[in-house]
């Protein structure tokens, strides 16, 4: 199934609660087969521009995968407070979405814990709809042991990007943002050699030579805050904002909020590599600018790609469920590691021979080989 460049959403949908209030969207960018999925993001500011974003965002990336899923996203609009209430709301006011076919998941803001809440209010299961996926699972046991995939995957598009027969020694590397998917990218560059020289979380900005990994994530919150009262006596603390941006580095990678490099600060710069390990962590202005001063950036649709397709390969019933539960976790990390390589690969080959943004054409080679 191919979809044009520009095109309106299939549907979107303005929540306002049912059985309590709930504000927020759910935006169905495209469907293939009746089918839609994407995650939930909350925080105090999302809006309906910003999960139509998103929305477009799944759609680009399932298609760089090569799934045969619809993209959508969901926003809710809230600080965090009353979550449990929060989450039974919008799991009974998404019900009928949820068991037509569009699957939601996680995104910012979003625990596993949220997503068993408003599935279970929703009475939903995967495997229990129309076209129910062949899972000898629950959805719980299948995808949670994936939780790393998503910063798994946006470690291979580092180092994949990295690969240079002129480059030599470990890189140094920023992590903006240190929830799941930046402490998985954390764990998995340092595992290969890699240094970890700076981590911001809401609070601002720890830095060092080279930073304790294993020692910030066992004082690192759920939602990837950490905890200075804690921390080592080594390392360096600034409460200013985007202090990261002014760590001498190889590599930025961004995994939080919307647009944190953009137009304002990107001036301040040191990374010559960025990769977007959360959705829409760029601005349109800010890509421009890295790409003006010789920069090279990885999108997230490109690296941030591994919970999507884990969902994705589960309800396209491509996971071979008959392996055991390691051997199956594997061969998803491997899929979805296999898929970024080609994709980061392609992207910068791409780049090396046109001045524009080489995401369109790569996107276009994709969709000219879907079925």
């Amino acid at each position: 199934m191919s979809f044009p460049e520009e095109h309106e959403p299939a549907f979107v949908v303005s929540l306002n609660g049912s059985g309590g209030p709930v504000k927020g969207w759910v935006v169905v960018d495209t469907l293939v087969d009746g089918l839609g999925m994407g995650g939930v993001r909350m925080t105090p500011y999302v809006t309906e521009d910003e999960v139509r974003g998103l929305a477009r965002g799944m759609t680009e990336k399932l298609t760089l995968v090569g799934l045969p899923i619809g993209g959508a996203k969901a926003g809710i609009v809230s600080d965090g407070e009353n979550r449990e209430e929060t989450f039974r709301n919008f799991g009974r006011t998404v019900r009928p979405l949820l068991h037509g076919g569009i699957h939601l998941g996680i995104d910012l803001g979003v625990t596993p814990a949220d997503r068993a809440l408003f599935f279970a209010e929703a009475g939903y299961d995967p495997r229990h709809r129309a076209r129910a996926v062949d899972m000898p699972m629950d959805w719980r046991t299948y995808y949670e042991p994936l939780v790393d995939c998503t910063g798994h995957g946006v470690g291979v598009a580092a180092v994949t990007a990295l690969e240079s027969p002129r480059r030599g020694g470990p890189a140094q590397v920023v992590i903006q943002g240190f929830g799941t998917v930046g402490r998985a990218v954390a764990r998995f560059l340092e595992e290969r050699g890699h240094h970890i020289v700076a981590v911001a979380d809401v609070h601002g900005t720890i830095s060092a030579d080279r930073l304790p990994v294993d020692d910030l994530i066992a004082i690192t919150d759920s939602l990837g805050r950490i905890d200075r009262s804690r921390l080592p006596e080594s390392v360096s603390v600034s409460t200013e904002p985007d202090a990261w941006l002014d760590v001498d580095a190889d590599v930025l990678v961004l995994a939080a909020n919307k647009d944190a490099l953009n137009a304002d600060n990107a001036h301040r710069l040191r990374a010559g590599l960025v990769v977007e390990g959360g959705n829409l962590c760029s601005s349109v202005e800010a890509k421009q600018k890295v790409a003006a001063s010789g920069g090279v950036l990885i999108p997230d649709v490109v690296a941030n790609v591994g919970g999507a397709a884990a969902a994705g390969l589960a309800i396209a019933r491509i996971v071979p469920f008959e392996l055991e539960a390691e051997k199956r976790k594997q061969w998803v990390f491997d899929w979805v590691a296999d898929r970024v390589r080609r994709n980061t690969r392609d992207l910068l080959e791409i780049a090396a021979g046109t001045a524009g943004d080489p995401l369109p054409e790569l996107l276009a080679a994709r969709r000219k080989a879907r079925p």
